[in-house]
């Protein structure tokens, strides 16, 4: 495969992160997002001619009510898209890893040369959930799913996670996230103060990232029809203390160790990457940010999803004809600390190269954006950095891991 085939990076944008039900996005709808996302990042390259765009991919973990219709196509439309063809693609927390990896595919394969990778989650959106007085345990949303007769006893008791194959049972694709993530840290014995430690960790390197400005180079503020500016992300805390998040009470066991301290919130936000192949920024004289080196997606029992970006991201370094030594610097979903710090673990992936500047613990998970978010992260802090290497992987709901490996190119 030659070198003009490869697919680069050439612009990100990302909005800032609301909390659902009651933050800054609350009332904004998931496609009006996505298009000013969308829009942001074609902004970055005006060079481009936005009809030589191949397709349009949009991510999206629960694309149903406002969120459905094939979004992809209506944000296409809303933004005078007419020729640029679009679908709407759901691997739930993974989706706008997902989009990332079908033009890296497609321009791999030499069928297009210009694509947009995007997500948006908008869960304030979400009909009948949360804010509407609906219990969330009773809904369908795998986020908050009744963990049902296959996890009830480890909701009930402590005991530690073994593969209901052993009791005749099959793993239930829709427990809880929760339940998954308690499911790990007995498994694998992570202690709830080391994932206290890790939520503080989280929120301290977020404002510090902040403080620096980080985090205001790859947002573009949004604009409220009341005249508001939404500038930054809703969920960071500053002045995060361990003595505080040791307070908090277990969200999904009575005995557990999963809190609101050291676990992703609910949120809103979009995010989206522009990607072409090298020659054809070559010939539109845009310089590239980086480069898809290798992707990689696995899957494991849904009950220990958490896990999933031990498979995948050794699949994706494998691809790239690396290994885990080489990757300078790594971004793991903080869903859960007690899934980030085993996964870590098994990687052999060393915490000052991880997560270093806060992740979805401080910053907030909105589903379908984060895969597209963390892109943006991470080659921020490859530049901020001056480093080359990044791995990007998450665990995803149902049972699943995914990873990419990107080389920063400038």
């Amino acid at each position: 495969m030659s070198e003009a085939t490869d697919a680069v990076i050439v612009a990100t944008a990302r909005t800032p992160i609301g909390r659902a039900f009651k933050g800054s996005l609350k009332d904004v709808r998931p496609d009006d997002l996505a298009a000013f996302a969308v829009d942001a990042a074609l902004m970055k390259v005006p060079q481009l001619d936005r009809t030589e765009i191949d397709d349009l991919y949009l991510g999206c973990a629960e694309p149903r009510d406002e969120h459905g219709a094939n979004m992809a196509r209506r944000v296409a439309v809303q933004l005078g898209l007419d020729s640029v063809p679009a679908v709407t693609v759901n691997r739930f927390c993974a989706s706008s890893v997902q989009t990332a990896r079908m033009a890296f595919h497609a321009i791999r394969a030499g069928e297009g040369d210009v694509f947009v990778s995007a997500g948006v989650e908008c869960v304030s959106r979400y009909v009948g959930f949360g804010s509407a007085g609906v219990d969330p345990a009773q809904t369908h949303n795998p986020l908050f799913a009744d963990a049902g007769v296959r996890t009830t006893k480890y909701a009930e008791t402590n005991e530690v996670w073994h593969d209901p194959r052993a009791d005749g049972l099959l793993p239930d694709v829709y427990v809880a996230m929760g339940q998954t993530a308690e499911n790990v840290a007995t498994a694998r014995g992570v202690s709830r103060a080391i994932q206290d430690e890790f939520g503080v960790r989280s929120q301290n390197l977020a404002e510090e990232a902040i403080r620096s400005g980080f985090f205001a180079r790859e947002i573009t503020p949004y604009p409220l029809p009341n005249g508001t500016v939404v500038e930054a992300d809703d969920g960071p805390r500053p002045g995060t203390t361990l003595d505080r998040v040791a307070t908090l009470d277990p969200v999904f066991r009575p005995a557990g160790t999963v809190t609101a301290g050291n676990c992703c919130p609910l949120n809103d936000g979009a995010a989206a990457v522009v990607i072409m192949s090298a020659e054809k920024a070559r010939r539109l004289g845009v310089t590239p940010l980086a480069r898809i080196v290798a992707t990689a997606a696995s899957a494991l029992s849904p009950e220990i999803m958490g896990l999933g970006p031990v498979e995948a991201s050794r699949r994706a370094v494998a691809r790239a004809g690396m290994t885990i030594d080489d990757v300078d610097l790594v971004e793991i979903n903080e869903a859960f600390a007690a899934q980030v710090i085993p996964s870590a673990e098994d990687l052999g992936i060393a915490w000052d190269k991880l997560n270093v500047h806060g992740g979805a613990i401080a910053l907030g998970h909105p589903f379908g954006m984060t895969g597209a978010r963390i892109m943006t992260t991470l080659v921020n802090g490859l530049a901020t950095r001056d480093q080359e290497i990044g791995l990007e992987t998450m665990c995803v709901g149902g049972g699943q891991g995914m990873a990419v490996i990107l080389e920063r190119l400038s």
